[in-house]
């Protein structure tokens, strides 16, 4: 695995998606093409916040071989296809709302801008942690089954590509 084309992917997918923000007003960003469903802002946030509390604070936790992390486990069907196609599947993935889960409307733009450029910088400070952490350190994803601290890694890229698809329906909704 290549760290550093990872961490120059995301770094491109983040400037598109902070450059993106100039085209939208913070009321577009809160706009929702319905109850049960995300804004554009909400989008973002999801994206920050599973990057900085779940990916990378698993990249860590698989590193120092923290209390949960498991030896054992395996990955899900879905699991071994994502990564071996070095994506998520092209599916909507729609969680029902909870307050556990669903994104918080972002206050303001520089939230969102300091939030990615957070993922960005989490990236680069996490990224010695992956190659020292043992291989079969894992902590289960929901979706995808047990991950080491390489695959959490690449997971926040992934995520931040498999969104873009979720980012253009909701322009579409925004007709802009």
């Amino acid at each position: 695995m290549n760290t550093k084309e990872t961490i120059r992917s995301l770094e491109n997918i983040t400037g598109h998606y902070i450059g993106e923000l100039e085209r939208f007003s913070l009321e577009e960003l809160h706009r929702k093409p319905g109850e049960e469903e995300w804004s554009l802002g909400q989008m973002y946030m999801h994206l920050i916040q599973a990057s900085l509390h779940l990916h990378l604070r698993n990249v860590r936790a698989c590193a120092e071989s923290a209390e949960g992390v498991a030896t054992a486990g395996e990955k899900t069907e879905r699991g071994k296809i994502a990564f071996l196609n070095g994506e998520f599947p092209n599916i909507r993935i729609q969680v029902p709302p909870s307050p556990a889960y669903t994104p918080p409307q972002p206050a303001s733009k520089e939230q969102m801008i300091d939030g990615l450029r957070s993922v960005l910088d989490g990236m680069r400070d996490a990224e010695p942690l992956v190659h020292q952490a043992p291989l079969q350190n894992k902590l289960v994803h929901p979706g995808f089954g047990a991950l080491h601290a390489a695959e959490w890694f690449m997971l926040v890229e992934m995520h931040f590509r498999h969104h873009l698809r979720q980012k253009e329906r909701l322009e579409r909704f925004l007709a802009i």
